[in-house]
């Protein structure tokens, strides 16, 4: 067995885990909380992660969609998207992630720092005040918004054919690997800043692509769980992106040949930038209610 097949065995074991607290979290909700979700709130979850295997992203498409509809309250944001996406991006991982030249031991040190970030940041950002939340995403679709712009312009590094981190490169992929877990659970996707990072190090995109797939696979299932515990999450939300999302992703792996992807960018770049001024423009005023 290889360590690319032990990763994807222990990534569906702990989709399980949320899998089994989600489902005791939900017994405990109100009727109308713990009912499924209806038609909107599974199109969302089919067509965001649908663009998400497509290399869009979710995570600032979500939280857009959120706020423009007023389907979830800015607090519980985070959480129901970390839960809500989760599996179908444990999907993408089963799908897309296969045996790729790339130092074991270097994937599963960095995947394990991923999830520690991802553990730290859920912890606090379940903790955080509504107006603190807001600032935190405002800044992560801004930063979303740039990374998106930093990909149609051709800007990203080539990066370079190692497949092994040297020892200085690999301290400083390491402390990357946490941030970009914690900032993962404000909606920060790790896709895009992996891929420049790694790459910069001198890394091979290529196999960087298992290292980036795992770890957000896994913190999305990891912290999720922190989120459920912590109630922070709409249910009947995370819920339609999770049913709605995984079709979504066998959609786009198995039926899409051809999307016109250039205009779509430039159509959610558009809609992120207007949510995270929406954003700024709420905590500002304070208009939210205080957590």
């Amino acid at each position: 067995m290889t360590i690319v097949q032990m990763l994807l065995g222990a990534l569906v074991c702990s989709g399980l885990v949320l899998v089994a607290m989600w489902r005791m979290a939900a017994a405990r909700l109100p009727r109308e909380s713990a009912s499924l979700p209806g038609a909107v709130q599974l199109v969302i979850g089919f067509v965001t992660n649908f663009f998400d295997t497509l290399g869009i992203g979710s995570f600032a498409t979500t939280t857009a969609v959120f706020r423009l509809m007023k389907i979830v309250p800015d607090e519980l944001i985070p959480g129901t998207m970390l839960i809500g996406h989760a599996l179908p991006v444990v999907a993408q991982a089963l799908i897309f992630t296969t045996v790729v030249e790339v130092n074991p031991g270097q994937m599963v040190i960095l995947i394990a720092c991923c999830v520690v970030g991802g553990w730290i940041g859920a912890g606090v950002v379940a903790s955080v005040s509504r107006r603190t939340i807001q600032y935190a995403m405002a800044v992560a679709l801004t930063a979303a918004a740039v990374l998106m712009l930093i990909g149609m312009f051709g800007l990203i590094p080539g990066g370079g054919t190692a497949t092994t981190f040297p020892p200085r490169a690999f301290a400083i992929a390491i402390a990357v690997s946490v941030v970009l877990g914690a900032l993962l659970t404000v909606g920060i996707g790790n896709y895009a800043p992996s891929l420049i990072i790694f790459s910069l190090l001198g890394m091979d995109p290529r196999a960087a692509f298992p290292i980036m797939m795992g770890s957000g696979a896994f913190v999305a299932t990891i912290a999720g769980v922190r989120f459920i515990r912590g109630a922070r999450f709409d249910n009947r939300a995370a819920l339609g992106l999770a049913l709605g999302g995984i079709p979504g992703v066998l959609v786009a792996a198995w039926l899409v040949r051809s999307l016109p992807l250039e205009a779509l960018r430039w159509l959610v770049l558009v809609v992120v930038l207007y949510t995270a001024v929406s954003l700024l423009r709420s905590a500002k005023l304070g208009s939210g209610r205080e957590s």
